[in-house]
């Protein structure tokens, strides 16, 4: 009879919970060790394709998930100068219809809280600063800056795009600074005017995912919780450096200055922020080996992707579900498992990566191309590939 196993996750992050809670749901102890001395996502609104939804189903999620998430009836892109329609293309009711799942939007919060729910509080264990692993035998054994250590059969570094772990078993290579640094904010969706652009004849509704693309930068908006919230990305070329931090306080007036001359109806939104954050956007070139041994990445730590096809968490959601079969399939051989999870991950997350370069370039085109069709993305069923 297979042995069980013990896990030890670095990182309570979206892609840190979601394995987390894919091994607990095989039954695998699994003991997730966080940085932070509190639980909770920093961040704002999450966008979750067909792809990802498929995962919250398999974990017995669906019905919770879909009580703390907004599906969109439509996607519309506005230009940036006069708010003129780009295109509007459906999304609730087509989605399903083509790839058997929804898109959603949800605050990141809710949907960390979700993951959490499905985990023993003693699973957690906080304020843990990871600064090494290192492989011992058929073990693998975690270093934290309070001089404590632990052991376990597998570690997972899902401790992000800086990840300690990557640094000393992969290179302690910089972040790619990709030129593009972004601000978020969260305003009521009262805020969007009834009637803009050419004429007062755009008008968004309360419903709709809707965004201006301009030569300069993207600003995507999208309603999160029961939608009577607006999430806010501004995306913003800019070749001076800008921290990488989520939590980097900014400004409403510096907000507006970063898109002055963009269309009104967008400033009038960015008039009714109270607060706001920025950070810079960084990515990694893909890299083929994320594991050594027992000590294997996952999530940021092993593929940073840019924003631009809002498929960073929903690799990371992917990677949990993908690591806790994989494990599951080799109780015996935990080194195998790793090496099949790695196998099946790094090709697909490799693609997203490069595309979502490739789509930060068309966006600074001008006029700028279609978007770059994700269909290959949403049509991925993860949970019956990795089977």
């Amino acid at each position: 009879m297979s042995r069980n196993l013990k896990v030890a996750i670095i990182g309570a992050g979206m892609g840190g919970l979601s394995a987390a809670s894919a091994l607990r749901q095989r039954g695998i102890e699994v003991h997730v060790y966080e940085r932070a001395m509190m639980l909770g996502e920093v961040g704002a609104g999450l966008q979750l394709g067909p792809n990802s939804y498929r995962v919250f189903r398999a974990l017995g999620l669906e019905e919770t998930f879909r009580q703390n998430a907004f599906e969109p009836i439509n996607n519309v892109s506005l230009k940036w100068d006069d708010a003129s329609v780009r295109f509007r293309e459906p999304m609730r009711g087509p989605m399903i219809e083509r790839f058997g799942a929804p898109y959603m939007t949800a605050h990141r919060g809710d949907l960390h809280r979700i993951l959490r729910e499905t985990l023993p509080e003693d699973t957690f264990h906080l304020g843990k600063i990871c600064t090494g692993a290192e492989n011992h035998g058929e073990a693998a054994v975690a270093h934290f800056a309070d001089g404590t250590s632990v052991e376990a059969d597998v570690i997972i570094g899902a401790d992000g795009i800086r990840s300690a772990i990557r640094a000393q078993h992969f290179g302690a290579d910089k972040p790619r600074w990709t030129e593009q640094m972004a601000w978020r904010c969260i305003v009521p969706v009262d805020c969007v005017p009834k009637a803009f652009g050419p004429n007062k004849t755009t008008s968004i509704a309360r419903n709709e995912y809707f965004g201006w693309l301009g030569p300069d930068g993207h600003v995507i908006c999208y309603p999160i919780g029961n939608g009577d919230m607006l999430n806010i990305f501004a995306g913003h070329v800019s070749i001076d450096w800008v921290e990488e931090s989520w939590s980097a306080a900014s400004t409403k007036e510096e907000l507006i200055a970063g898109y002055a001359g963009w269309n009104e109806a967008l400033l009038e939104i960015y008039s009714n922020v109270t607060h706001v954050f920025k950070w810079g956007i960084f990515d990694r070139d893909p890299v083929p080996e994320w594991q050594t041994g027992r000590i294997c990445l996952l999530g940021d730590a092993a593929h940073p992707t840019m924003p631009t096809l809002a498929q960073g968490a929903n690799m990371a959601i992917e990677d949990g579900w993908v690591l806790g079969h994989c494990l599951d399939n080799s109780r015996d051989d935990p080194g195998a498992g790793l090496r099949a999870f790695v196998r099946q991950r790094q090709p697909r997350t490799a693609r997203v990566t490069l595309t979502s370069r490739q789509q930060f370039a068309n966006n600074r085109m001008v006029p700028p191309p279609p978007p770059i069709d994700r269909s290959w993305i949403f049509d991925y069923d993860v949970t019956t590939e990795a089977a």
